[in-house]
């Protein structure tokens, strides 16, 4: 049932004595992976998001020290994808549903007395609703530290974007294109169908207003692609993916370990 989380690390396979009985519960760190299941052109599985979510999470949590109380809660590999509804195999929640779930799951950690809390999602249509829910907790509980991550916002990964990735694929290639498709050639080589992948970019011919950005458009997939690729998939490599996921690993427990030795 851990996939790729360390058994170890895998907070269901706790009793409740043992989370009773766990020293310093308040200094101890719960990670929530979050994802979507949603279209990824023709070329990725629908899992790709949830599954960057849990296989980084696995491998950042099999390096940490083995005295560091750091545990993985089970997947919720629902998110909120209505941007990608217009395409076969996409299941969405909705604003309001995602956000009561995440306090809801978040106030029954605080009950159990744990005061850390990490949402850790890999989905781009979501990160918004992250940030709001753990403003409002820490409004709420002045005693709990609720961290809105997204895997790819890291500085050291920024710097090999521009390293493996074109200047237009850093720009605009934002869903299925080239670090997506090579992180899952890393993960889950089996399930990328790499002779199926297509270029796709957007043709857009504005000033100010971009995809992502200062202003952005309200776009859904369908306007911006019909494939449902936005960026260029066809330049992946494992050996890219491979890249990408030891730079991952390296930052993100760096990040652990400072919330947990310094929160």
């Amino acid at each position: 049932m851990h996939g790729w989380i360390p058994p170890d690390r895998f907070f269901p396979y706790l009793t409740w004595e043992q989370v009773a009985q766990m020293p310093q519960r308040s200094k101890a760190v719960l990670i929530q992976p979050l994802g979507s299941i949603e279209q990824h052109g023709y070329h990725l599985p629908l899992v790709v998001d949830i599954g960057i979510s849990t296989a980084v999470i696995g491998r950042t949590l099999a390096t940490l020290p083995p005295d560091v109380s750091i545990y993985s809660l089970p997947p919720l590999p629902y998110g909120k994808a209505t941007e990608h509804l217009d395409f076969p195999g996409t299941v969405s929640l909705s604003t309001q549903t995602l956000t009561n779930v995440l306090l809801e799951v978040a106030e029954s950690v605080y009950r159990s007395g744990f005061r850390k809390l990490i949402l850790w999602n890999s989905h781009g249509g979501q990160p918004q609703i992250l940030e709001l829910v753990a403003r409002d907790l820490r409004d709420k509980y002045r005693d709990f530290w609720v961290f809105p991550f997204f895997t790819w916002r890291l500085p050291p990964l920024r710097a090999l974007a521009h390293e493996l990735l074109t200047e237009k694929e850093n720009l605009v290639g934002i869903h299925a294109g080239d670090a997506e498709t090579s992180l899952m050639l890393a993960i889950l080589p089996d399930r990328v169908y790499l002779d199926r992948a297509q270029c796709s970019y957007p043709q857009l011919n504005y000033q100010y207003l971009s995809i992502e950005g200062d202003l952005p458009l309200p776009w859904v997939t369908k306007d911006l692609s019909e494939t449902g690729t936005i960026g260029d998939p066809t330049t992946a490599s494992r050996e890219k993916g491979e890249r990408i996921m030891a730079t991952l690993v390296e930052a993100w427990r760096e990040v652990l370990l400072e919330i947990y030795h310094k929160i």
